[in-house]
């Protein structure tokens, strides 16, 4: 590791950029160490560690040496990207020992050859805007090699018609599609399983864990290890893959595609028809009984008896919503019995009849109810209506399906402990002490120099309705104090359009807010813009970078507490006090000491950068609490004093101007 990170080494040589960094040696050996020892490691790599080629570069010696694949998960796409558009190559080129590496995404990403030829001759656009797209991506298939979505850079970022010829799995037809062999699902599946290092994402990854070993066999090549960067994510990743999910969207499309079957018989094909006809306005009568949330979007939980209820007699009543999901159930039965008649000639039939059979038990398994370690919930975003089910607890799946099965798993982020021990993540992903080592990685950034952290001397209770009142007081101070510069992160959506026009109007700095354009037109105008101030919530809380000047100030308004009435964590935290625990103390307060890590990291990304932390909740000085979250920060000075802002900054001259 001394003659690739040393001071000297082989990244030194090559890399502009180099800087020698302690903690970046530490990490990659105690990772190789996990592989030659064949156990589990939990690493804490703070911003700046320079993590992704600490555990690059054992990986690729690992799995050269041992002759053995290696996956890396990523939490999201961009860092797969990331790694196979720059580290990766710059590791082929650097080491003295060739390697393979390889990179999949999930099937929606890629075009699918066959629905695009379909697509020809069905009416699946709108307009000559999408007829123009359509053409483009007809030629751009005929020379693509890998089919990926993001290689249409000249096309908008969210393609109406993708979703109707996209590789997703529910329509894929395996190897009886003409299109199999030039597939590019097919073509993505023979580059990983030539390749000894394969990088993936959390979804895909889990996606795989999820049905490796029933029926539909696997995803991902088989593999002895596996990486997962920003594993703080893995938790409720996993709960989405491990449970089950229907919705208006996937009814209609099963209806769809069940009426454009190509049947020659007449009047089976009328059948078909009235039989769609029929499901849709029975599907149609189903998600209005949730008409109650329709006006809003969120998460709100099915209660036990929303289907079925008792009677005073102690008899079993259908509920009118339970008679709406049995008729919209029985018609489903009849269109897959219809279906399987045509399933032995019409491949696409055998396809749909596997279709309604999933869709059937997921609604039937969410509807019913029946597993008590699940929690039940309805979820609207726009105009789509989702009933989900996800397990309350997966540490026993995870230590079933992942950590007794592979020899060596890594976890890295920046943010995985809370007051210095990880406990918390240990007991939430089911990782046993013994066979899990972990490490706190030193950041290379020098905190007592470079950051501040700022405490308003007082604020009354975040609850209270003068709270962001005093929030924007105090905001308005430190962005004059910073010169604008500045990320305003806010825990709800509410509170970040109040902090915005209680804000924008009285400082002569430009000021955007979340929602106005998309996120990555909106980061990239804050970092064109001198002087900006960003008002946003949860998405800008992770994985977001700017270095430099342009961000000198991050204004956090609350300690970010789940919300306590979301399905999930309402479960959560009655399975933990269920089981002898104290949820707020066990699971509230080191989830919310993480998510505010994460939003603190967004300052210091660079060894040249400079700035000040300003966190407006009170609980943090009057709460006992308040000390793990304190404990958890960069290790720099705490001040109430914006003159020590100023200074920071050295700026000294505006606090006479505007801390008055």
């Amino acid at each position: 590791m001394e003659e690739i990170f040393g001071e000297n080494g082989l990244i030194a040589k090559h890399h502009k950029d180099y800087e020698y960094r302690g903690g970046q040696i530490k990490m990659a050996e105690a990772v190789l160490r996990a592989f030659e020892q064949k156990k589990h490691l939990i690493v804490e790599a703070g911003t700046g560690t320079g993590k992704t080629l600490a555990y690059l570069v054992p990986a690729v010696a690992a799995a050269l040496g041992q002759k053995k694949r290696i996956i890396i998960s990523t939490g999201t796409k961009n860092l797969q990207e990331q790694l196979m558009g720059k580290d990766i190559p710059f590791l082929q080129k650097i080491l003295p020992k060739k390697f393979s590496a390889a990179y999949m995404k999930g099937r929606s990403n890629y075009a699918c050859l066959y629905r695009i030829g379909k697509a020809e001759n069905q009416p699946i656009l709108e307009g000559l805007d999408e007829m123009d797209s359509f053409e483009e991506i007809r030629h751009w298939v005929r020379e693509s090699e890998t089919g990926d979505k993001s290689e249409l850079v000249n096309l908008p970022e969210n393609i109406l018609f993708w979703n109707r010829i996209n590789a997703k799995a529910e329509t894929c037809l395996g190897q009886k599609c003409p299109n199999f062999e030039p597939c590019f699902i097919t073509r993505m599946r023979d580059r990983a399983e030539d390749a000894d290092i394969v990088i993936v994402n959390h979804h895909l990854f889990f996606a795989d864990l999820n049905i490796r070993g029933n029926e539909y066999g696997r995803v991902l090549p088989d593999y002895a290890a596996v990486i997962f960067d920003e594993a703080h994510l893995i938790e409720d990743i996993a709960a989405d893959y491990f449970g089950f999910e229907t919705s208006n969207f996937q009814i209609e499309e099963l209806v769809r595609d069940a009426d454009t079957l190509p049947i020659a018989d007449a009047v089976a094909s009328r059948d078909f028809t009235k039989l769609a006809a029929k499901i849709i306005g029975l599907a149609d009568q189903f998600w209005v009984r949730f008409a109650q949330t329709r006006g809003q979007d969120g998460r709100f939980p099915l209660l036990p008896n929303s289907f079925a209820q008792k009677s005073r007699g102690g008899d079993i009543q259908t509920t009118p919503l339970g008679e709406a999901y049995f008729a919209l159930d029985s018609t489903l039965e009849r269109l897959e019995t219809a279906l399987d008649v045509h399933a032995e000639k019409l491949t696409e039939a055998e396809s749909l009849v596997r279709r309604v059979r999933q869709a059937r038990f997921d609604l039937e398994f969410i509807c019913m109810q029946a597993e008590k370690n699940y929690v039940y919930w309805l979820e609207k975003r726009g105009k789509g209506m989702f009933l989900r089910a996800s397990p309350i607890d997966v540490s026993a799946l995870l230590q079933d399906k992942l950590f007794n099965k592979v020899e060596t798993v890594v976890m890295t982020s920046a943010t995985l402990s809370t007051n210095g021990k990880f406990d918390f993540i240990k007991d939430r992903l089911g990782l046993e002490n013994g066979k899990t080592d972990t490490m706190l990685a030193p950041s290379s950034f020098d905190y007592q120099k470079q950051a501040i952290i700022y405490l308003p001397k007082a604020m009354p209770d975040p609850r209270s309705p003068e709270f962001s009142q005093f929030a924007a007081s105090e905001i308005v101070k430190l962005i004059n104090v910073t010169n604008g510069r500045a990320f305003v992160l806010a825990t709800s959506n509410s509170s970040m359009n109040m902090l915005y026009e209680l804000v924008s109007m009285r400082v002569n700095f430009p000021c955007f807010v979340q929602g106005s354009m998309s996120k990555a037109g909106l980061l990239e105008k804050f970092r064109q813009t001198p002087n900006a101030v960003l008002f946003a919530t949860s998405s800008f809380w992770q994985g977001v970078d700017v270095r430099g000047e342009q961000l000198s100030c991050v204004i956090i308004d609350k300690l970010p507490f789940a919300v306590p009435t979301d399905p999930i964590v309402s479960a959560r935290t009655k399975f933990i006090d269920e089981n002898g625990g104290k949820s707020f103390f066990d699971y509230s307060v080191p989830q919310a000491v993480i998510a505010l890590k994460q939003g603190v990291g967004r300052l210091i990304r660079s060894t040249t950068d400079k700035g000040v932390i300003a966190l407006l909740d009170p609980r943090l000085k009057t709460k006992g609490y308040g000390r793990d979250f304190l404990n958890s920060l960069p290790k720099c000075k705490i001040t109430s004093e914006l003159k020590d802002v100023a200074q920071i900054l050295e700026a000294e001259e505006n606090v006479n101007r505007f801390s008055k």
